[in-house]
């Protein structure tokens, strides 16, 4: 039996291979037994897709066993992204979120996620209940879809139009487009598309027509994804700034004025920057083990306190659920803010960026220099290196064990294990290494002064962990 276990942010498989229907009536029956046990005042959820391929035949199938175990089903119609499901979650009522969704995985994969009812990641706990909780087989007596519509068990709720009316609600989308300024969005095929037509429909929009196959290529906003978007804004020479969101619409990718790429790292500095300088909010700043240290030292800066967790949002959520968190944000794209939701949003974070920019008439790099007039420039880099698991358990302890003295000419002042071992190597500089749960792959970080150096960086430590 093909064991189901959830990665940092749900359960995901190869369509037709490992996610099918069978699986995931397993996985839906796991969570209802779940709900029963610890909402059993609240039987009912709030349930979506993305857009992938046969999204809609998934979430009939979680909605089917659902109803099954007397949960009410709250469901969109057509595809949403992750925000509006956690969102609906929040104003609904439910016990928990489900969408289906393999976020920024490549076309073949689907996926299913769980939101609590807060509206953010399910906690570590509450997930291992679930997986507790997953049968080996399905026997259950399934109604059909119109029946369960008939009987009031399924209820469509329109999660797009909430999502719009609470953006229009806390953004000044006006200043946005009477800024003078001009704006566009890739939507990468994702589910982020109609709401930010809707929006924004005067735009410059690029792929956001429906295209369950994302054209060949995973829906992840990184720069080497997203030459054609980078190309058209330096065509352009008149967009101001470029957002992205994958396949969900819950990650980031920013590009400025000269159609370069702008990081995470520099997204959350900015965040922190506009929203305790600007905006006069505070509150704790918590970001990842791989993210900047220049986050750490404007938060120092601002006299914010600020925390470093385990990789992965749900860390990170656990904290903006129970403490007051200004900014939490992880290097991979998934960013939160207070004001919202505990939950990654790219296109709520997007239009937090471009309405900073419409307010202080600046462009996104003069921004970034106010961030580095206070802790100075950076630059951060990564490579995922595709070895055998041998070669990667082989490395793994030798940073266990203290092996490594030196990476070329770097020597190692310290180390670091909170999640992988980060190695610092004096003036700021450090590499981290950590190993892919899921497969044979060791990700390389970096951050030094320039982009050169981060990437001589990586490729020494490439050459001395793999000789």
């Amino acid at each position: 039996m093909y064991q189901i276990k959830f990665g940092t942010d749900g359960w995901r498989g190869i369509i037709a291979a490992e996610f099918t229907v069978e699986n995931v009536k397993r996985v839906a029956l796991g969570t209802a037994t779940y709900i029963k046990a610890k909402h059993a005042t609240n039987l009912q959820i709030v349930l979506g897709h993305d857009c992938r391929f046969a999204g809609p035949l998934f979430v009939q199938t979680v909605a089917q066993v659902m109803c099954a175990n007397g949960i009410k089903v709250k469901m969109a119609k057509g595809f949403v992204s992750t925000p509006m499901v956690s969102l609906g979650a929040v104003k609904h009522g439910a016990a928990l979120g489900v969408i289906i969704t393999a976020s920024h995985n490549p076309p073949e994969y689907n996926g299913f996620k769980l939101k609590a009812h807060y509206g953010g990641p399910s906690s570590p706990a509450v997930i291992d209940e679930v997986e507790q909780a997953i049968p080996d087989e399905v026997n259950l007596k399934l109604e059909a879809i119109a029946t369960l519509e008939k009987s009031g068990m399924i209820e469509y709720i329109d999660l797009e139009t909430l999502y719009v009316n609470e953006v229009e609600d806390k953004f000044d989308l006006a200043a946005i487009k009477n800024s003078g300024m001009e704006f566009a969005y890739d939507a990468m095929y994702g589910s982020g598309q109609n709401a930010m037509r809707r929006l924004f429909p005067d735009i410059t929009l690029l792929h956001c027509e429906h295209n369950p196959g994302f054209d060949g290529q995973a829906p992840e906003p990184i720069d080497k994804n997203l030459k054609e978007f980078s190309e058209l804004i330096k065509v352009s020479e008149e967009i101001d700034c470029g957002l992205v969101t994958d396949g969900d619409a819950d990650r980031i990718g920013l590009y400025n004025k000269k159609g370069a790429f702008v990081d995470s790292h520099h997204i959350i500095l900015l965040l922190i920057h506009y929203l305790h300088k600007y905006k006069g909010m505070s509150g704790k700043v918590i970001t990842t083990f791989s993210a900047t240290s220049k986050i750490t030292a404007l938060a120092k800066a601002y006299g914010l306190d600020i925390e470093i967790t385990k990789i992965g949002f749900k860390y990170i959520c656990e904290k903006m659920v129970t403490e007051n968190v200004l900014v939490g944000g992880e290097e991979s794209g998934g960013i939160a803010i207070k004001g919202y939701i505990p939950e990654r949003d790219g296109i709520w974070i997007g239009l937090t960026l471009w309405e900073f920019m419409a307010k202080t008439g600046k462009s996104l790099d003069d921004l970034i220099q106010e961030v580095y007039d206070v802790v100075g420039s950076f630059a951060m880099g990564r490579i995922d290196l595709h070895i055998t698991e041998e070669i990667k358990q082989n490395v793994l302890a030798n940073c266990k064990a203290g092996a490594y003295k030196a990476f070329g000419t770097y020597q190692i002042e310290r180390t670091e294990d909170l999640d992988g071992f980060k190695f610092h190597l004096g003036n700021g500089e450090w590499v981290m290494i950590r190993a892919s749960g899921t497969e044979p792959v060791l990700r390389v970080y970096s951050e030094s002064s320039s982009q050169e150096k981060a990437e001589a960086i990586l490729q020494v430590t490439k050459q001395t962990i793999l000789q």
